[in-house]
């Protein structure tokens, strides 16, 4: 009788202890989860900064259900970003799709463009107009190609590395804090639209391989549209008079259909999402027709639209002025966010700036490249053989002051 006595008692104790143990244990994972949810926005974005603390505020604020007057049902809470300057890098020396067409037309395929094309992309040069005739151009360039050859091309040419960072490959473009900013909303029952002035396949492949890619779904990447016809069908002016089968393609035609940038990024929101966002980013005048749309009194939500400031000129290529620029934007009911003071890293660890932003190319020659029937040798008494007369058709691009790919330092001389 004791001894089934003792036996109860053990039993009893072992079952409180570990009564108190799963206690314990709940209390720490709830104290963790407690310490995360408070600071999100603490892992790239610095420790005062005032968008974040907007961010959180507003996040708070529109998912608390105990908040009538503004809580947002999930099925409303949508977010829209454009893409580039405003999620990942866009001064590679310009603009992900501007290098692409350029390195498309120049180095990667020149027997597939036009003469005209290729001086499009030779005369590109800082300070360029990015407007709807040059977009007109970029859709010229890859007529031909189908849909999943264009998108894999995309993603083949993110994998060079460019002149104006150093270990950074164009698909490396993400900038962290932003990243962590579509988490956090993502986590709070956001969905996320991607609303960029880059073609819509390129975009979505840019999106694709990038750490947004676990937040934002293909069909909910909006961008600039280029035409696509079935193959075979091109020349038919209707897509009517004609249907899919098993096996066909679809391919672009070089034709352009809309650029969006400015008053079309509204419409296209209105068109494929069907109703206001209540977050929305962006980081040029560009954008701003997006933004006003999404803070427009008519929005039954509260909403707030973001611009990122491109201030930075130590980790990345930034020149705008912080003080006339967020100025300007919070005249115009928008919150800017400085890449300088809010954001505590905006690239992972290695990538830096080059010494130089922009690298001239030292010439172009776009004849077929054959032999010439009399090399003629250099005025020096080097006797070397000139490379631009013996293959008329090669390519140079001449860096100077600058770091080898191949051997990771400057070369002297």
């Amino acid at each position: 009788m004791e001894m089934q006595q003792n036996k109860r008692l053990y039993v009893i104790v072992g079952l409180v202890l570990l009564a108190v143990i799963a206690v314990i244990v709940c209390l720490v994972v709830a104290g963790q989860k407690t310490e995360t949810a408070a600071t999100p926005l603490t892992a790239y974005w610095t420790s005062d900064s005032p968008a974040a603390q907007s961010l959180r505020d507003y996040v708070a604020k529109v998912t608390d259900p105990e908040n009538k007057a503004d809580f947002i049902p999930e099925k409303d809470r949508i977010a829209v970003f454009d893409m580039d300057g405003t999620l990942a890098c866009e001064t590679y020396y310009t603009y992900y799709d501007t290098m692409m067409f350029i390195e498309y037309c120049l180095v990667d395929h020149p027997e597939r463009v036009s003469e005209e094309l290729k001086q499009v992309a030779a005369s590109i040069r800082p300070g360029y107009t990015a407007d709807e005739n040059l977009a007109r151009n970029f859709a010229k360039a890859y007529a031909g190609m189908t849909m999943e050859e264009f998108s894999a091309y995309a993603v083949e040419f993110g994998k060079k590395y460019t002149d104006s960072f150093q270990n950074m490959r164009y698909i490396d473009n993400a900038y962290l804090p932003m990243v962590e900013l579509v988490r956090y909303l993502y986590e709070n029952g956001f969905t996320i639209y991607v609303i960029s002035g880059t073609e819509r396949t390129t975009t979505r492949a840019v999106i694709a391989n990038s750490p947004y890619r676990d937040y934002v779904t293909p069909n909910h990447v909006i961008g600039t549209d280029f035409e696509v016809k079935q193959a075979g069908y091109e020349d038919v002016s209707s897509n009517m008079d004609f249907k899919y089968e098993n096996g066909d393609e679809l391919v672009l035609t070089g034709g352009f259909i809309q650029k969006n940038l400015n008053g079309n990024k509204s419409i296209y929101v209105e068109r494929e999402i069907g109703q206001r966002p209540v977050l929305a980013f962006g980081n040029s005048g560009s954008d701003t027709s997006m933004m006003n749309y999404t803070i427009d009194s008519r929005n039954p939500y509260p909403a707030q639209a973001y611009m990122v400031v491109a201030d930075d000129n130590v980790r990345e290529w930034g020149t705008q002025d912080w003080g006339k620029k967020s100025a300007d934007y919070r005249a115009k009911g928008f919150i800017p966010i400085s890449m300088k003071n809010d954001f505590a890293q905006i690239y992972p660890d290695g990538i830096t700036k080059a010494p130089e932003q922009y690298l001239e190319w030292a010439a172009y020659h776009y004849s077929p490249a054959e032999p010439s029937a009399e090399l003629v040798l250099s005025d020096d008494a080097s006797d070397f053989m000139l490379l631009r007369e013996a293959l008329s058709g090669i390519l140079l691009k001449i860096r100077f002051d600058a770091t080898c790919i191949f051997v990771g330092d400057r070369i002297d001389g």
